[in-house]
């Protein structure tokens, strides 16, 4: 295969995977996809932060040395195509920043760390009108299958599996929370959490 269809292909799917890392840890209403993500409120600190421009670099077809596919996929965009990807993983950023809202409002109301964990959970996995914005049905099909082959359910693990993995239900709030940092890096990015009095004052 030629490279020009190679570069064709990671256009539509590197937007696919950046979205689709919600569904690894998944969540949040299908109502999210409206939203806008904005850049760090100046005033917080916090949030989907610009660190840095887009890479201008031409498309990199040689070796990638990352040990994340995605960033990989990156580095063979063009650089329109890669502020595309970013604008994609500030929407995800988005996701995460009001998932923390959800969980500093549940633990004000003195709800358990169990209950907390579920609900964020629950609501990655719900997010699948995110997930899958700008995936073909082909794409689709094909993380629903590796989803449900790894954890028997097409939206992705549930929060039972997840406390197997971490142990706690601490660690399963941490962890649908938290954001592939080298992604974020090779976007711009740093996605920083924001604290209860910032979330809850928005």
């Amino acid at each position: 295969m030629s490279l020009t269809p190679l570069r064709s292909l990671a256009g539509r799917v590197v937007p696919a995977l950046l979205l689709a890392q919600a569904v690894l840890l998944p969540l949040q209403p299908a109502s999210a996809a409206a939203h806008v993500a904005q850049p760090c409120r100046s005033s917080a600190g916090c949030g989907s932060v610009l660190v840095a421009p887009v890479s201008q670099a031409a498309p990199d077809d040689g070796d990638c040395t990352s040990p994340e596919p995605v960033v990989c996929l990156i580095r063979r965009e063009t650089p329109q195509q890669r502020e595309v990807a970013r604008d994609q993983r500030m929407r995800y950023h988005q996701l995460l920043e009001d998932m923390e809202r959800e969980e500093c409002a549940m633990r004000a109301e003195g709800r358990s760390e169990e209950d907390i964990a579920r609900t964020l959970v629950r609501m990655r996995n719900d997010a699948k009108d995110i997930v899958r914005a700008g995936m073909t049905p082909e794409q689709v099909a094909e993380l629903e299958a590796r989803n449900e082959k790894k954890y028997g359910n097409p939206l992705g693990p549930t929060a039972d599996q997840l406390y197997l993995k971490y142990g706690s239900w601490e660690q399963v709030a941490e962890a649908a929370t938290r954001s592939s940092a080298a992604v974020d890096h090779e976007l711009g990015l740093e996605f920083r959490h924001c604290s209860c009095e910032v979330l809850l004052a928005a």
